[in-house]
Parts: structure tokens; sequence; C-alpha cells
């Protein structure tokens, strides 16, 4: 089974992507907006697993 046919790949290979980029070389504006994405990729993430929110108490803004 090809890697990406399973459900979240392409999340995870965004959170990876965002993750790896050096921040500390980045203007003000350019990280807080690194920042707001990988929140709301993790918060997409914990929609899309079944049970997710239950395990960590988390709350998602609507």
């Amino acid at each position: 089974m090809d890697p990406r046919d399973t459900p979240g790949y392409r999340l995870h290979r965004a959170l990876s992507n965002l993750n790896s980029i050096d921040i500390e070389q980045l203007d003000d504006p350019d990280r807080q907006r690194i920042v707001e994405a990988t929140t709301l990729l993790e918060q997409v993430g914990l929609l899309t697993r079944p049970g997710a929110l239950e395990e960590t108490d988390a709350t998602v803004d609507s």
C-alpha cells in the first residue's frame, strides 16, 4: 500500500514541512504565519482522529 493513500498523509507532510523551517531566520510576520499554520493543522489533526479530543481534553473553537 502506498503511504500517500493513508488518511492524514498530507496533513502529516504539511506539519513536517512547517516544523522543519528555521523560524529564527524569518521576520516576525512570517514567524507568526508559521505558528498559526502549525496550530491550525494540529487542530485539524485532532478533528480527523477519532477519539482524539477525549484523549487530550482539548477543545476546538468553531
